[in-house]
């Protein structure tokens, strides 16, 4: 039989809380471990050496909110995952969150269905975005066009500690990256195969210790 997926609630709003466990207990595969009613306190329980899979998250908290407890999270521990869940949807706090590490982003109206099928996701280092919040985002992230044909001038950015920087070529194919173009137009730009370029992109990837390309966007935008 596979182990529950753990999860913390994490809000400010007890009410929300007890709604959510009430949700999730239906589950068999989901086991809600513990409860917080801002980042500070969540950030303490897994000090603390509770155990979490996935830590759900509300956006905007006292003390400590949302985007900064992802990133507390990600730095100290990695192995929770952590998902947004907010009533706001605006584009700078989705994208802070997404940059921060969060591993998928849904507004509160979503169906409880959606919402177990968005944490087997993300416990399965799947990125979700909520369907109403998705186009707009891909429209923010690819807003200029596609750098075919040209150079982006670009800085590397920060990885994990200690991790190598990327090179020349890496930089530039992720910058190209970062503005919506394909790995058949990189190719096509820079006379590569797209198996050569999708060599590139996972090799970038692997350095700034990011899942996927809508991350990598985010890292360069930033």
């Amino acid at each position: 039989m596979t182990a529950p997926i753990r999860v913390l609630l994490v809000d400010d709003q007890a009410l929300v809380r007890h709604g959510l466990r009430r949700l999730l207990e239906l589950e068999n595969e989901v086991l809600v471990v513990g409860e917080a009613g801002d980042g500070a306190e969540a950030l303490e329980l897994v000090r603390g050496g509770l155990e979490v899979d996935i830590a759900l998250v509300d956006a905007r908290m006292p003390v400590m909110d949302g985007p900064t407890l992802v990133a507390r999270l990600c730095a100290e521990h990695p192995e929770v995952s952590t998902l947004l869940l907010t009533t706001f949807d605006e584009d700078e706090l989705v994208l802070s969150s997404l940059a921060a590490g969060a591993g998928g982003f849904l507004l509160k109206d979503v169906e409880p269905e959606d919402l177990v099928q968005a944490i087997r996701s993300v416990r399965a280092r799947t990125m979700v975005i909520d369907e109403h919040v998705a186009p707009r985002l891909v429209a923010r992230i690819t807003q200029d066009p596609p750098a075919v044909g040209r150079r982006p001038v670009l800085t590397s950015p920060a990885g994990p500690p200690g991790a190598p920087e990327l090179t020349p070529r890496e930089l530039e194919i992720a910058g190209m990256v970062a503005q919506g173009a394909s790995n058949r137009e990189i190719a096509e730009a820079l006379y590569l195969t797209e198996g050569t370029v999708k060599n590139h992109v996972s090799s970038a990837l692997r350095k700034l210790g990011l899942r996927d390309r809508t991350q990598l966007a985010l890292a360069l935008r930033r």
